[in-house]
C-alpha cells in the first residue's frame, strides 16, 4: 500500500541514525561503502530519474549539484574544510554520477574521510587552545552564523576562526560565573565528546548523507531513508512501537532514562526511574547480558525493543547510585507503546467578555498521523488524527464551547488522507485539495461524508512551522470561509510524497536497501493557489517570529515556483472578509496595551537585529554589559507579575474532571509565584552549557518550566476568537453573512 505523504522535512524524536553495533573508531580503520549501498544508490538513480515530479538525469550537471550539497551536509557552517580540500577534490565535480552508476562509492566515502580528518584535527586544535591563556579585553567579535560564509582560504584562517569559537565558547561560561578551572573541564570533556560521537559514524551513515546530498538535490523533499530510518517514520506515523515504555538520551557514555512512560511495562513495574543507567541488555530469560556502556542510542534502542509479549532484561545502575554502586537487574516484558504526547489534546480556555465568559475549545495536533498498516489490515480502531480529533469536537460539544481553535504550530505535515479527513469534520462534502502529478493529470481529493462533527465557528492557529497537511488544512478551511486563519505565513511546502521501498530490487531477502520519500505530485487549493512557496496567510496576522531566508520553503535554493491551476468547483460556506476588520481592530487595541505582548514583540525585534547582525562581541566587558541589560528586562517582567496577582484579562484553563492533573489544578489554583517561577524557567539566562551538561533533573525542570510559561499566541487566538463569538451573537444580521449555515446543517459526522 504506497503510503502518501506531505512532509515537511519531518523531525520525529524517535528518528535515529543508522549504525551498527559495534562501530569502528575513525583513524584505525577508513570508512568504505557496502555491496548493498552501491545497489541501492543506483537502483535509487533508476527510480529518482524517471519517475520522480521533477524528474532528473543523473548527469555531469546533477553531479556538480552533489558535490556541493555533500561537502555542506558534512561542513554546513564551513568549520572543518579548508578551501584547499575543496581544491583538492576538484575533479570529482563531475564523477559522483559516475560513482552512483557504475556502483563505486569509493569517491564520496574518501570524501567523507577526509572531512573526518579535518573534524578531529579541529577539535585537537580546541583542545589545545584550552591551554593557553585567552584575552578578553581585546575588541574583536565572532560570527556565529557561517552557513553563507566563504570557506577558510588556508590552514592559518582555519585556526583563527576556532580560536574566537573557543574563545567564545570560554566567556558563554565564564559569564555564567564559572571559574577558569571549571571551564577547561567543561570545554575539555565537551570537545572529547564531540570526537567519541564522530567516531561512532559509520558507513551506514555516511552513505545516508551522500544520498540524501543527490535527493536533496533534485528537489528539497525527496530524501533517503536507511533500514532503521524507515522503521523509525512508520513509527512516527503510527504513534506505536513495541517496547519497554523509556525515552532514553546519552550521558557521559551512559544510556539514560530521560522519561517512563506512564501505564507502560516500564511505568507499571515500578522499578525503572528517570535518571536510571542501563549497562547491559539480555534478551529472553536468559539470554547473555550484553554490555551497552559506550554504544549509540540507536543500537541500544534497538536492543530493548522487540517483539510484543517478549522478554527484556536490563542491568540498571540507579540514578541515585555512583559509578560503583550496585546494580539491579530487571526483567518487562514487552508490550505496545502508545506514544499518546504526539496525539490530539484538548483544552477548554475562557476569556472574560463583560459580565459573560466566553468558552473556547483549543485541540492541539502535533501531526497528521494514521497507523497505515492497522488501516490496512481492516482493524476499525487504527489510530488517526482525524479519528482523535472527531472525538475531542464531541468532547467539547457536550462543554458547550462556543469556538474551537486547532492548533497547528509547529506541525510538519503528514498524511495526505488525513489532511482531506480533518478537513471534511468541519465542511459538508466538497473538494478539499487538488494534485498534479508529473504527466499534468489533475486529480481532487474529496471529503465524501455528510454532515459535521463541528457546525459553529472555527479557528486555525498557524506559524512558519505548518508545513505541508497542515497548509492543506488551513487552505481548505480559509476557502470555504470556513473559519479565521490566526497567525504568521505557513511554512510553504506544496508538493506530495510517496515511500518507495528499494529492497525490492535487492537480490537476496536479507539484504536491506531502504526507501526513498520521493515526491510524486505537486497540490493545490481549491480556489486554484498553491500553498507553495507562499504558505498560508493568516486573516488575522500574530508577529512573525523566523526569519524567511533561513526557515521555511522558500530559504531552499531549488524549490518549484509558485504557479497555479484552474479552481475546483465547491460552494463556500461562509464570507469572513467582512469580520476579519473588525476583529483586527479589537486585536489591534487589546494587544497595545497587553505588556506581555509587548514583551514579545521586543524579544523578536532584539532576535532579528542579532540575525541581522550576525556577530557577537568577545570583549567580556561589552558582553557583560549586553547580560546585565537582558537581566534587567527580565526582572522588570518578574516584577510586573509581583505586582499584579492574576492579569484579568488572560484566559483561563477550565479544569478537565476526568483528568487528575486538572484536578489538582482545580483543587488548588496557580499562583502568582507558581506563575513567576515558570516565566524564569521559560527565560533562563545562559548559562554557556549544552542540554548533556546540565544536570537530568535540572534540565526537565527547565522545560517543564517553559512549558508552563504563559503562551502568549495562544492567548491572542483565543481572546480573537472570543471576539467573533461575541460579534456573532449580538449581530445576527452579521452571523447570517459570515456563516449563513451554521446552525442549519447538522452535526451527523
Amino acid at each position: 500500500m504506497k503510503k502518501h505523504m506531505l512532509l515537511f522535512a519531518l523531525v520525529l524524536s524517535a528518528s535515529l541514525p543508522v549504525g551498527a553495533a559495534l562501530p569502528e573508531k575513525a583513524g584505525d580503520t577508513q570508512l568504505k561503502p557496502l555491496p548493498q549501498q552501491t545497489q541501492a544508490a543506483l537502483w535509487a538513480s533508476r527510480v529518482l530519474s524517471r519517475y520522480h515530479y521533477k524528474a532528473t538525469p543523473l548527469d555531469d550537471a546533477m553531479s556538480e549539484k552533489i558535490f556541493d550539497r555533500y561537502f555542506k551536509s558534512l561542513d554546513g557552517e564551513k568549520l572543518f574544510f579548508v578551501q584547499s580540500d575543496l581544491d583538492q577534490y576538484a575533479g570529482a565535480r563531475t564523477q559522483l554520477d559516475d560513482a552512483i552508476q557504475n556502483e563505486n562509492l569509493t569517491l564520496p566515502f574518501a570524501i567523507y574521510n577526509s572531512y573526518q580528518q579535518r573534524f578531529t584535527e579541529r577539535m585537537n586544535y580546541a583542545r589545545e587552545l584550552l591551554k593557553t591563556k585567552l584575552d578578553f579585553a581585546v575588541d574583536e567579535s565572532y560570527q556565529y552564523d557561517r552557513e553563507k560564509a566563504e570557506w577558510p582560504k588556508t590552514e592559518a584562517d582555519a585556526r583563527e576562526l576556532w580560536r574566537k569559537r573557543v574563545k567564545n565558547d570560554w566567556l558563554r561560561l565564564k559569564l555564567a560565573g564559572k571559574d577558569d578551572k571549571s571551564i577547561r573541564e567543561t570545554l575539555d570533556k565537551r570537545y572529547e565528546n564531540y570526537i567519541t560521537r564522530a567516531r561512532k559514524l559509520n558507513n551506514e551513515d555516511v552513505f545516508s548523507i551522500f544520498m540524501n546530498a543527490y535527493a536533496m538535490s533534485i528537489e528539497p523533499h525527496t530524501n533517503y531513508l536507511g533500514p532503521r530510518e524507515s522503521e523509525s517514520f512508520d513509527i512516527a506515523m503510527r504513534l506505536s512501537l513495541e517496547g519497554i515504555g523509556c525515552v532514553l538520551q546519552t550521558r557521559d557514555e551512559y544510556t539514560v532514562v530521560r522519561e517512563v512512560v506512564p501505564g507502560s511495562p516500564a511505568g507499571m513495574s515500578g522499578k525503572i526511574k528517570v535518571g536510571d543507567r542501563f549497562l547491559a541488555v539480555g534478551q529472553g530469560e536468559s539470554g547473555p547480558l550484553v554490555d551497552v556502556m559506550g554504544w549509540r542510542i540507536d543500537d541500544v534502542v534497538e536492543k530493548i525493543r522487540g517483539a510484543k509479549d517478549s522478554t527484556v532484561r536490563l542491568d540498571i545502575l540507579p540514578a541515585d547510585a555512583g559509578p560503583d554502586g550496585k546494580h539491579m537487574l530487571v526483567s518487562l516484558v514487552r508490550k505496545k507503546i502508545s506514544m499518546e504526547e504526539q496525539s490530539a489534546k484538548k483544552s477548554i480556555l475562557e476569556v472574560k467578555d463583560g459580565l459573560s465568559k466566553r468558552r473556547i475549545g483549543v485541540i492541539s495536533l502535533p501531526t497528521f498521523y494514521q497507523d497505515f498498516e492497522a488501516k490496512r489490515r481492516g482493524d476499525h480502531e487504527f489510530k488517526s488524527a482525524t479519528r482523535d480529533v472527531a472525538r475531542l469536537l464531541g468532547e467539547l460539544k457536550k462543554d458547550k464551547v462556543d469556538n474551537v481553535l486547532i492548533d497547528l504550530r509547529n506541525n510538519g505535515g503528514g498524511s495526505l488522507n488525513e489532511a482531506v479527513e480533518l478537513t471534511g469534520l468541519f465542511i459538508d462534502k466538497g473538494p478539499v485539495v487538488q494534485q498534479r502529478n508529473a504527466e499534468g493529470k489533475i486529480e481532487v481529493e474529496s471529503d465524501t461524508n455528510p454532515g459535521l462533527a463541528w457546525d459553529g465557528p472555527v479557528g486555525v492557529l498557524i506559524n512558519r512551522g505548518s508545513a505541508s497537511a497542515s497548509e492543506i488544512f488551513a487552505a481548505a478551511i480559509q476557502d470555504y470561509g470556513r473559519g479565521l486563519i490566526i497567525g504568521e505565513p505557513s511554512f510553504g511546502k506544496g508538493t506530495v510524497q510517496t515511500l518507495i521501498s528499494l529492497d525490492r530490487f535487492a537480490t537476496s531477502d536479507k539484504v536491506k536497501l531502504g526507501e526513498l520519500k520521493m515526491t510524486i505530485a505537486q497540490f493545490f487549493r481549491i480556489n486554484g493557489g498553491t500553498t507553495q512557496l507562499r504558505g498560508v496567510t493568516p486573516d488575522v496576522k500574530l508577529p512573525t517570529m523566523s526569519d524567511a531566508d533561513t526557515f521555511g520553503e522558500s530559504s531552499y535554493d531549488n524549490a518549484l515556483p509558485w504557479t497555479s491551476i484552474k479552481p475546483a468547483v465547491y460552494i463556500p460556506a461562509g464570507d469572513l472578509k467582512e469580520i476579519v476588520p473588525l476583529l483586527d481592530k479589537k486585536h489591534d487595541a487589546r494587544v497595545a496595551k497587553d505588556k506581555d505582548f509587548q514583551y514579545l514583540l521586543e524579544d523578536i525585534a532584539q532576535v532579528k537585529k542579532q540575525r541581522k547582525d550576525n556577530l557577537i562581541s568577545l570583549n567580556e566587558t561589552a558582553r557583560r554589559k549586553e547580560r546585565d541589560t537582558q537581566e534587567a528586562r527580565a526582572k522588570l517582567r518578574e516584577a510586573r507579575l509581583t505586582s499584579t496577582v492574576v492579569n484579568e484579562d488572560d484566559p483561563v484553563l477550565v479544569p478537565d474532571p476526568k483528568d487528575a492533573l486538572n484536578k489538582a489544578i482545580s483543587a488548588k489554583p496557580a499562583t502568582t509565584k507558581a506563575k513567576i517561577a515558570a516565566v524564569k524557567g521559560a527565560i533562563r539566562t545562559d548559562d554557556g552549557l549544552q542540554a548533556d551538561e546540565r544536570s537530568l533533573t535540572a534540565e526537565l525542570d527547565a522545560e517543564k518550566a517553559a512549558k508552563n510559561a504563559k503562551d502568549v499566541l495562544l492567548n491572542e487566538a483565543v481572546h480573537v476568537l472570543a471576539d467573533e463569538v461575541t460579534l456573532l451573537k449580538t449581530d445576527t444580521r452579521l452571523a447570517s453573512r459570515v456563516l449563513p449555515y451554521a446552525a442549519e446543517v447538522p452535526a451527523g459526522k
